[in-house]
């Protein structure tokens, strides 16, 4: 998955306006505590990191799995 598509799904699952704060702001715990930007920046996979968001939030992704 290319980091590109990691950020389409966000942007689906939660909306133009709360993606970018989610990315920034929402530490999982499958990710070592890191939020997505920090997963990415630390050099996690980006279908790790979609996967570790799937489990935390499975209602919002559901249609993006």
């Amino acid at each position: 998955m290319r980091i590109s598509d990691l950020r389409e799904r966000l942007t689906l699952s939660f909306g133009p306006e709360w993606a970018p704060s989610f990315s920034q702001d929402i530490a999982i715990s499958e990710l070592g505590s890191r939020t997505v930007d920090e997963a990415l920046k630390d050099g996690f996979e980006a279908a790790e990191i979609w996967r570790a968001v799937c489990k935390q939030c499975p209602v919002e992704t559901e249609k993006y799995r």
